[in-house]
């Protein structure tokens, strides 16, 4: 069913879709690749963030009028409704687009096999399932919040070889390497929020930010402006943050979830990027 060049070309998409990796969320990382006749690229791109132009506009603008009776290669349906963009398989119909394979259809509501829809009756070639799990593969975080409406959750834990997360005395030791903390600033940049308890804040007074300078080779690619620093989520059910904690002072979006409110003269001391969240809990303890 596939050719060697459908296999060549959705390849490259999803390695032009890597490219989108830290900076597109909330939005998915996908890309696009474009074809003429004789099996030559006219035309490439990706998503780079969210309220930009779609993978599939990039790879459009770039081939121009030689995209008429091309074959377009993406790793995510084309989207069908108008948000902070326009729809890409409209924009795929009126480029003349003959051919588009698809990677995997979108499980977002709003889409969900409407721009597969689109492309047909306008009497575009599609074709779905090339490399489908080396695309979903891409987007995690995405396809569980559209497929199972939870998020997609990597816990980080420093243990040694035999289990342990501290000495028998509940005292904590700092057993990780460089390297370790080089792929911890990485998973970081590519999340959409960071959580953890008071204790850790109280014990360790954390940042919980993404450092660029710590980034390795990742930081030569990508900029300190680039990056999208996640959300910091404290559990604070009994409201014992405090605000000379090292997280508050750095001007990035915390979230302080506790199980009753925050006194006033507390509430108003914090700088405007943090908010708090009351919720019920069992045991005076917010349910994660």
């Amino acid at each position: 069913m596939w050719s060697n060049t459908d296999i060549a070309m959705m390849s490259r998409a999803i390695m032009l879709a890597r490219r989108g990796r830290y900076t597109t969320r909330p939005n998915p990382n996908v890309g696009c690749v474009i074809i003429d006749a004789d099996g030559k690229i006219v035309g490439e791109g990706w998503h780079q963030r969210a309220g930009e132009p779609h993978a599939e506009v990039h790879a459009l603008k770039m081939a121009a009028d030689k995209a008429r009776g091309a074959t377009a290669y993406v790793t995510l349906e084309p989207c069908s409704h108008y948000g902070r963009t326009p729809p890409c398989a409209e924009a795929l119909i009126k480029h003349g687009l003959k051919r588009v394979v698809v990677a995997m259809t979108d499980p977002n509501p709003q889409v969900a096999g409407r721009g597969i829809g689109m492309l047909q009756e306008a009497g575009v070639q599609v074709q779905s399932g090339l490399l489908a799990e080396q695309a979903r593969a891409l987007n995690p975080g995405f396809l569980s919040r559209m497929e199972r409406n939870r998020p997609w959750v990597t816990l980080k834990l420093a243990a040694s070889l035999d289990g342990k997360t501290a000495l028998a005395n509940g005292e904590s030791k700092w057993i990780t390497g460089p390297e370790a903390r080089r792929d911890v600033q990485r998973l970081r940049a590519r999340s959409c929020a960071l959580l953890t308890g008071i204790e850790t804040v109280l014990a360790d007074d954390p940042s919980l930010n993404v450092r660029h300078a710590e980034l390795g080779s990742l930081g030569e690619t990508l900029s300190e402006q680039e990056l999208i620093q996640p959300l910091r989520v404290i559990l604070d059910s009994n409201c014992r943050m405090p605000l000379d904690a090292r997280l508050l002072k750095i001007v990035s979006p915390v979230l302080l979830v506790s199980c009753r409110p925050y006194e006033d003269e507390f509430l108003a001391a914090l700088p405007p990027y943090v908010t708090t969240l009351v919720l019920a809990g069992e045991d005076n303890r917010v349910d994660i």
